[in-house]
């Protein structure tokens, strides 16, 4: 009985946390969205293009109609995926909508396309971010994808999310009549994915160096003493030569692996070097327990 009394309580304190996220990511994507975007005419893709072309065509509510268009992708969403996730779609669906409404009767902010695409696609990557981090969706092509892999798992969601942005788009540009619009809104929508990856990663990026050189003590010493970064020695074989090796991977940030790089290449002129960058890192002198 308190078993099932403390996963009840679990479970609505997770749905709170939840909504403390959503509500304030669906206000900065409204943002976004009425005071950049719409004013210049310009897509975020999804539904938001869609409306965008109706509340030119007809003066409809953007954020009204963004919601109707919604309701029978959640029938379908609902009878596909189930209760749960369709719960909260449909509550950040209804808020980005109330906010965008509410939003729309404030004067844009600016008349600059330039400006309107950075930072509409700023606000709106953020409120994004906000949103996912909910576990949660604001419907739209989000919702269609979800319906796409419940048939075909293993479908990929980023090719249909492209897919539905471009032909989106490209409604816009011949509604309108602007190739700029397409243009635009594709800085946009670039910018958006980079701020969910720094929300959802920071901004601490790191990169990764693998040294292969037959001096890699001496490397490896020098690297400790002045950047007090450590180094792992990894066995390798040369398929060509039939040599055996030592190959050091050494993590850092942008300015530490250009020293290790300095470091490396003054120790040995020799030395074979291959930098890439590194998702995440987590450990010791990097990113803690989440």
């Amino acid at each position: 009985m308190d078993y099932i009394k403390n996963k009840k309580t679990y479970l609505i304190k997770e749905f709170l946390i939840e909504i403390l996220y959503l509500a304030p990511g669906c206000c900065i994507m409204a943002i976004g969205t009425s005071l950049f975007l719409l004013p210049n005419k310009l897509s975020s893709g999804g539904f938001t293009g869609i409306a965008t072309i109706l509340y030119y065509l007809f003066n409809l509510p953007l954020g009204t109609v963004i919601f109707f268009l919604n309701i029978p992708f959640f029938i379908w969403a609902f009878l596909k995926i189930g209760k749960k996730l369709i719960t909260k779609s449909v509550i950040g669906t209804t808020l980005l909508s109330v906010f965008i409404d509410l939003f729309e009767r404030i004067p844009a902010l600016t008349q600059d396309r330039f400006l309107a695409c950075i930072y509409g696609g700023i606000f709106i990557g953020i409120g994004l971010a906000l949103v996912l981090k909910a576990n949660a969706s604001t419907g739209g092509t989000d919702l269609i994808t979800y319906i796409a892999k419940s048939y075909k798992p293993y479908i990929r969601t980023s090719n249909i999310m492209v897919i539905i942005d471009i032909i989106i788009i490209s409604i816009n540009v011949i509604f309108f009549k602007e190739v700029e619009i397409g243009l635009y809104s594709a800085i946009s929508i670039y910018l958006m994915g980079k701020m969910i990856d720094i929300i959802f990663e920071g901004v601490n990026f790191t990169k990764m160096m693998f040294i292969i050189s037959n001096r890699y003590r001496e490397i490896a010493k020098e690297v400790g003493t002045k950047l007090q970064r450590g180094s792992t020695a990894i066995y390798a074989k040369g398929m060509y030569t039939n040599e055996k090796r030592m190959m050091l991977l050494c993590v850092g940030s942008r300015n530490e692996i250009a020293k290790i790089k300095q470091i490396a290449t003054q120790i040995d002129k020799k030395a074979f070097i291959i930098i890439s960058n590194a998702r995440e890192t987590w450990g010791k002198g990097f990113k803690k327990s989440i």
